[in-house]
């Protein structure tokens, strides 16, 4: 139940579903004042959720401060990778990444660096409707296919969400020797996913990746001009907060 409700509440948090509605309601009331107060209340969201660095500068707050590999122990058993980066396209029989694939790649570099010894992914269906397609598998053959030895990637296949990644990826680490576990996933998403991971009794070092924020822009296009990427980013950002109270609510952090 609290998957199905996650994700319908998912659909309504969304910054330009807001902005649709006052525009509608815009063009629906007859009453000129209100007509006026919805147009311009629709303006002023456009501006602020299209507007590169406002959303920087929330960002910065929010987001863990990237991890040199310098910083890490010598080697993990483990480095846990959150999926939610990729779909299966079956016309061309390709799998394709999403932004937040950077998750993968850091792993696969700080397996190459001899960082982690094993790559863990978690992560079942990829989307609600399409429960055919198992993430952790797709990468899993994926990895295999660019070089890296079955035997040293390991998949978690049921998880639909954080709590689930979290509570699956400890019934099987339970059942096998480790020392050090290696936590990879968005630095939005860290939060979140840390807290599911400590709750669950697994203490994992964190590698915070897929930054959003960046270094401060002063120049005129990131102060003045509208962005349709930050509105896309924005929308994850407030899906992000969602789920971090929801979580909290619901006892899973």
């Amino acid at each position: 139940m609290f998957y199905i409700f996650s994700k319908i509440i998912g659909l309504l948090i969304n910054p330009i579903l807001w902005i649709l509605t006052l525009l509608l309601c815009g063009l629906f009331f007859k009453k000129p004042p209100l007509k006026r107060k919805f147009y311009l209340s629709s303006i002023i969201l456009i501006l602020v959720f299209s507007n590169s660095f406002i959303l920087n500068e929330v960002l910065r707050l929010w987001e863990p401060d990237a991890t040199f590999s310098s910083e890490l122990e010598e080697s993990y058993d483990y480095g846990i990778v959150l999926s939610g980066m990729v779909w299966y396209d079956s016309e061309t029989e390709r799998t394709n990444f999403l932004q937040s694939s950077d998750r993968i790649w850091q792993a696969v570099r700080l397996y190459h660096e001899g960082k982690i010894k094993k790559i863990f992914i978690t992560g079942g269906a990829a989307g609600f409707f399409e429960k055919d397609t198992i993430e952790s598998i797709l990468l899993k053959e994926f990895l295999i296919r660019i070089g890296i030895p079955d035997v040293d990637i390991l998949t978690e296949e049921k998880s639909r969400n954080t709590r689930e990644n979290a509570v699956y990826t400890a019934i099987i680490l339970k059942k096998l020797p480790y020392e050090n576990l290696l936590l990879i996933t968005s630095a939005s998403h860290m939060r979140r996913a840390k807290g599911c991971f400590d709750k669950v009794g697994l203490k994992c070092d964190t590698f915070p990746v897929d930054h959003y924020s960046g270094a401060r822009k002063y120049n005129f296009d990131n102060l003045f001009v509208p962005n349709a990427r930050t509105l896309f980013n924005w929308n994850a950002f407030i899906h992000e907060i969602f789920g971090i109270v929801s979580y909290k609510i619901s006892g899973y952090i």
